[in-house]
This record gives C-alpha cells, sequence and structure tokens, in this order.
C-alpha cells in the first residue's frame, strides 16, 4: 500500500506493507487524513519518530470484528496496553507503555489502511461529512480543555495563536460562555472566527491585558512565556502546543502571581462529534487545500506555510 513514511531525515511516499491487525484491533481504510502542528514538528524532531505520520483521520473499517466492518469510524490515537494500573484507574491516554499512531511506535493515518484498536474507535453518524469528521480528534483535544479547566459563562480567556488548533479552542470556550479574545497573525485565519461572533486580533494590536484563562496555542516554543505574562493572578494558562524545541521560562511569575499550569492533550471524542453534528463548532472554513497521498510531501510543505490552516490527504487518490 502506499504510505507518507519518515525516516528521520527523509520524506517520501513508499510502497508501505499493509498492516496487520492484532488482537482487538481493525484496519480502517483511510478516507481522508489531517495534517497537524505535531507532524510538522515529528520531521524537526520532535519526540525522534520513524514511520507513517498522521493521527487525525476518518475512514471504514475494512478487516476486524464483524460489529464494526463496514462502518464509517475515527479513532484515538493512544494505543494502551489496558492493564496497567494507570489504565485500570481510566487514563488509558497515560499508559506508560502506549504507543500514539504516527507519533510513536505505531503507523499512522497517512496511508491506504492503518490498524487501531477496536476500543478506540468511534462510529461517525451519518449527517458528518468526511471533510468535518477528520477533525474529530483535533477537536476533542480542543474539548479536553473543559474537562481540566472550569470554565462558567464570562470567564475572561485569551487564545493565543491562528492555526488550527487555536481557531478550535476558540470556538470551543466560546461556545461554552466564556468571552474570549483570540490573539494570531493572519486576518483570513482571525475572520472565521469574527464570522462566528468572536473577538479576534493581530498580535500587533493587541494590549496584552491579563486574563483568567490564557490556552497557547502558537505551536512555537516562545509562546508559553506570553502566554505566562497574559495570566492574571491567580488565573491558569493551559499549554496546547507540542514542540520539538526547549522553551526557555522563568519560573519565578509562576511563583509570585500563582498561576496555575495546566498541560492538556488528547481528549473526549463523544463532545466533539456531537459539535460535529449540530454545528456548533464550524470546521469547513478550516480547510485550506485537500490533496491526494502521492503529493503527501508537498501536502505538509503546504501546511507549513504562514496562513495555512488545515491541510488535508486523500489517500483514495
Amino acid at each position: 500500500m502506499r504510505a507518507l513514511h519518515w525516516d528521520g531525515s527523509t520524506l517520501r511516499v513508499v510502497d508501505h506493507r499493509p498492516p496487520v491487525p492484532g488482537a482487538k484491533m481493525v484496519v480502517v481504510r483511510v478516507h481522508l487524513a489531517g495534517i497537524c502542528n505535531t507532524d510538522l514538528e515529528i520531521t524537526n524532531g520532535y519526540m525522534a519518530f520513524r514511520g507513517v505520520l498522521g493521527h487525525e483521520f476518518v475512514g471504514t473499517v475494512e478487516e476486524g470484528p464483524g460489529g464494526f466492518r463496514g462502518k464509517r469510524v475515527v479513532g484515538e490515537i493512544n494505543f494502551a496496553c489496558g492493564s496497567c494500573p494507570v489504565c485500570l484507574g481510566g487514563w488509558r491516554r497515560h499508559c506508560p507503555t502506549r504507543r500514539v499512531m504516527g507519533i510513536l511506535g505505531a503507523d499512522g493515518a497517512f496511508a491506504e489502511n492503518v490498524a487501531v484498536p477496536t476500543r478506540n474507535l468511534h462510529l461517525v453518524p451519518d449527517s458528518i461529512a468526511d471533510e468535518a469528521a477528520v477533525f474529530a480528534e483535533p477537536l476533542a483535544a480542543a474539548f479536553e480543555i473543559l474537562e481540566q479547566v472550569h470554565v462558567q459563562p464570562g470567564t475572561d480567556c485569551v487564545v493565543l495563536g491562528d492555526g488550527k488548533l487555536g481557531l478550535l479552542v476558540s470556538q470551543v470556550l466560546f461556545q461554552a460562555g466564556a468571552r474570549v479574545l483570540t490573539v494570531g497573525k493572519h486576518d483570513d485565519k482571525l475572520a472565521i472566527l469574527r464570522a462566528r461572533g468572536i473577538d479576534a486580533v493581530r498580535v500587533t494590536d493587541w494590549d496584552g491585558a491579563p486574563a483568567d484563562l490564557v490556552v497557547e496555542a502558537t505551536g512555537t516554543a516562545a509562546g508559553v512565556a506570553t502566554a505566562v505574562a497574559a495570566t492574571r493572578p491567580r488565573g491558569t494558562v493551559v499549554l496546547k502546543s507540542t514542540v520539538a524545541g526547549a522553551s526557555q521560562l522563568h519560573l519565578a511569575p509562576l511563583v509570585v502571581n500563582e498561576i496555575r499550569v495546566v498541560g492538556s492533550r488528547c481528549g473526549d471524542f463523544v463532545p466533539a462529534l456531537r459539535a460535529l453534528e449540530t454545528g456548533s463548532v464550524t470546521v469547513r472554513p478550516l480547510i485550506s487545500a485537500c490533496l491526494p497521498l502521492r503529493d503527501g510531501v508537498e501536502a505538509l510543505q503546504r501546511a507549513a506555510q504562514p496562513g495555512v490552516v488545515k491541510v488535508l490527504l486523500d489517500p483514495r487518490r
């Protein structure tokens, strides 16, 4: 099968061995896969991953238990052991021996087919098109903030970053009743939020006024210091970026201002799929391009360009 493979120095489309599902796994024929900043950071050395990239997907189950075969699905990215104390405690995404699709020890979804544990699957309602369903994983990550931080109606929130995740996080916080201000660099991206009634400004026009909750989604190591500086005393910083580079951060302001720091990663797919079905979060305007898998190298190059939001890969082409 065709797959977009990273060997640590070169990214290329190759003829890759088809996935062989283990026990309690399925093989999914991928319809669409989304490129995110983590994929780009892997090609910069993040996680020292080698293999097929990609962890955002929608597809149809081709091999596996009868109950899923032929069904359209999305899937969680953490392949947990299921039997350690962490897994038994309900935190499979933090399993110490987990593999992570396209990131750590497991081939990903930039391929014609991908193997996924059955317990990671979520059925996609017929009313959600593939072009929306492919956003389920990053949207779930955005909803995770609501599980970690109590966001009351009227909470002052600043979202730093107008990339793929920042645009989703802004919408999730807004529909939760927060007063959201998104700070970014690209008027066309910020216009997507303004059309939804969400305040959005270019970083050059931002006054830096401190907020109760600041979400760092810039995709840069430097964004953390900016987020801390924008958080009021006893406020909360949520860190969303995963980058290969190290962040240089002076810790004294966190102590003096008693700022809470929350690392935030993956989330529950149920509210994400519900939001896609009801339209409370819009994702179609975030799609900048959809390229065939054979042009996968070009697709990642395009995804890294300033102003580009979400680039999709279509392994069927």
